[in-house]
């Protein structure tokens, strides 16, 4: 039995998720340590073969539109991680530290999946926090805390400093 005929505009293009194809040559060059023509090749082969394979999979190329909000967000969260090694560390090498660990509930705003996904991951790989459940009935995603003395005060941090950002770059939101 014959598959269904695709419409052109499901078929995946030369580059479907161009984002996906750099990174993936980049990193295969990285890992190699050379620029030798057959491991520039092997990158070529990479960066147009494995988007298309898993376009199925990850849909369509998501387009965020404010390169600004990219660019601050990415700081962000690059000075967020720093910061919170360095409070993790004081408090699990201090004896003396009484962390006080807390559920946060947080409210979600953004609409966009992925941007509800990446607030998910940047939360988890911010140290002394996970991101455990997200609610899509309620909106809400539920944050475990290593150390809080104020879950209010942690939800409206995580609202201001990621989920802002990404509401403007994904949701097109001038939050």
């Amino acid at each position: 039995m014959k598959p269904p005929p695709q419409d052109a505009s499901s078929r995946p293009g030369w580059l479907p998720h161009p984002a996906l194809s750099v990174v993936l040559a980049l990193v295969w060059l990285l890992l190699q340590q050379s620029l030798a023509p057959a491991h520039l090749l092997s990158a070529l082969v990479l960066a147009l073969v494995v988007p298309r394979l898993v376009h199925g999979f990850i849909g369509e190329a998501v387009r965020p539109r404010a390169p600004r909000a990219m660019l601050r967000l990415g700081l962000v969260v690059l000075w967020d991680i720093v910061m919170s090694n360095v409070t993790v560390a004081r408090i699990v090498l201090n004896p003396r530290s009484k962390p006080q660990p807390a559920w946060v509930e947080v409210p979600l705003q953004a609409e966009h999946p992925t941007a509800v996904t990446l607030l998910a991951s940047i939360i988890t790989m911010t140290p002394g926090t996970v991101s455990c459940v997200i609610d899509e009935e309620r909106r809400t995603i539920l944050v475990h805390a290593l150390d809080c003395n104020d879950a209010a005060e942690m939800a409206q941090q995580i609202k201001d400093r990621y989920e802002r950002p990404l509401r403007r770059i994904f949701d097109g939101v001038d939050a």
